[in-house]
């Protein structure tokens, strides 16, 4: 494994991560089955594509990611606290609604951002040399998420939006809306993954319609992945997981690329890698 090969792996890694961070949230703190998530994070690649080439502030236009993918979180929610529909096709129907919407900011299945202004060209121009300028940034950003997401969830709504997945009957004795918390929950989770989407667009010099797909599965290896390896014992340690699940995640993707693997058997080398996982536990307690 040569170096290049390290730093890209790690850097997408890093990219995902913060989706990754958005899944965790939905799936381990909500313990609601999100599938928006394949939908936001093009949605955030799309917003800040065509902002991009409008000729808004790279800076920007992640910012109105975030808060485009928090709006797709809150329809999410809606449907589901509001009106009544299961979590897992409220998910479905806004991802699905989600397809149109991103045609639409878009104009066109693809945009390319070759010559445009990125973050990443910004912090080139500061004379940060390469390959280390890409990987700079991306540990700064999600490092700031990460302590901006822990502290949240030490605070008195971060406990409360922890208590209503693992026991909302409690919440709501105690008086806490726990359509509220989860509306919340929701808006946080898909603001991060639209923030990740944004943040791989700009990385790759291109947003792709169908660029999200997967992106749940992807999430949640990456979740389990941190969770066998590093746990969860608490906030500090799950969100680090989730990160270092990521970049493991990535780093056997890209290995399984460079030894000949068909880009078509990726999927298949993502369930097996979740399988694999999920089962380590049992298979660790049945060999003791």
């Amino acid at each position: 494994m040569n170096l290049s090969f390290a730093i890209t792996s790690l850097e997408q890694g890093l990219a995902f991560g913060i989706m990754a961070l958005g899944v965790f949230i939905s799936f381990r703190i909500l313990d609601f089955a999100d599938l928006t998530v394949d939908g936001s994070l093009p949605l955030g690649a799309a917003v800040s594509a065509r902002l991009l080439v409008a000729g808004v502030n790279p800076f920007v236009t992640l910012a109105a990611a975030v808060a485009a993918g928090g709006m797709a979180g809150a329809i999410t929610g809606f449907l589901n606290t509001k009106l009544k529909i299961a979590p897992l096709l409220s998910g479905i129907l806004t991802m699905t609604s989600l397809y149109s919407i991103n045609l639409r900011v878009m104009g066109r299945p693809n945009i390319p951002l070759i010559g445009k202004g990125t973050i990443f060209s910004f912090i080139r121009d500061l004379g940060v040399p390469y390959p280390w300028n890409n990987l700079l940034l991306l540990i700064l950003v999600i490092v700031a998420v990460k302590l901006i997401l822990d502290a949240f969830l030490n605070t008195q709504i971060g406990f409360a939006l922890r208590a209503t997945g693992d026991n909302p009957q409690m919440i709501r004795s105690m008086g806490i809306s726990t359509n509220s918390m989860k509306m919340l929950g929701l808006i946080l989770s898909n603001a991060l993954v639209s923030l990740s989407g944004a943040l791989v667009g700009q990385y790759q010099g291109f947003a792709d319609v169908n660029m999200g797909v997967g992106t749940i599965v992807a999430g949640l290896a990456s979740v389990i992945i941190g969770e066998v390896v590093i746990g969860d014992s608490s906030i500090i340690i799950a969100t680090l997981g989730v990160i270092i699940g990521s970049i493991l995640y990535r780093f056997s993707i890209s290995i399984a690329l460079n030894l000949g693997l068909a880009a078509s058997d990726l999927k298949l080398l993502t369930a097996i890698l979740v399988i694999i996982f999920l089962s380590t536990p049992r298979i660790k307690k049945a060999l003791r």
